[in-house]
């Protein structure tokens, strides 16, 4: 009579996993077998790959997005237009706004949106760091691109107060973007156009 393996072994594995965004207990525990069992090389790729992004890769000074570098290359790009700057919930959403090209602004990267049944309010985003940002002298017009998801909205309304009430002028993308859409996920003629209709 056959049993099967125990999964206790790989309980520490399975779990780690889970941390993933949507990836549940059963789902974590089919990656952890098919890892060990069928890519013993890929898991261990993995883990080198995951120790040197850990080890190497933080928030750029500037505008808070993912980089090797102290100040990332985006903000170090002098054809940039300094004056305008925009904020997005990740660097995902930057990603998608650049490959549209019809941006050549600077960036502001929350990591987040404010989400209070998840404890994540205007302190937890590092609002601070980006009224700072915003009021270098330099920006006059600061592109409000969060998601038209309810946080995504309720991020977008918090910044406009903020940065209205300090002279800034405050726009919003357009509503091209569906509401209740990640940016990330809309395409990139859609980004393009809300962009230019902003308000």
């Amino acid at each position: 009579m056959s049993t099967a393996p125990s999964a206790e072994p790989l309980k520490p594995l399975v779990t780690a996993l889970q941390h993933l965004p949507g990836v549940g207990q059963k789902s974590a525990a089919r990656m952890a077998w098919h890892l060990l069992q069928h890519d013993r090389a890929g898991a261990a790729a993995l883990v080198q790959s995951l120790g040197q992004a850990l080890q190497h890769i933080g928030h750029c000074t500037r505008c808070h997005t993912l980089t090797d570098a102290p100040v990332c290359a985006v903000c170090l790009d002098d054809s940039r237009d300094s004056s305008q700057l925009c904020v997005v919930e990740t660097p995902n959403d930057q990603i998608a706004l650049e490959r549209t090209q019809a941006y050549r602004g600077l960036y502001f990267v929350l990591m987040g949106r404010i989400s209070p049944i998840d404890g994540v309010g205007a302190q937890e985003l590092g609002m601070q760091a980006l009224l700072a940002r915003a009021a270098d002298g330099q920006v006059q017009e600061v592109v409000i691109a969060t998601s038209f998801t309810a946080e995504g909205e309720a991020s977008a309304h918090v910044l406009a107060q903020l940065l209205g009430a300090r002279g800034l002028r405050v726009t919003r993308l357009a509503r091209g973007v569906p509401v209740g859409s990640e940016l990330e996920y809309v395409d990139l003629a859609t980004i393009a156009h809300a962009l230019e209709g902003r308000r």
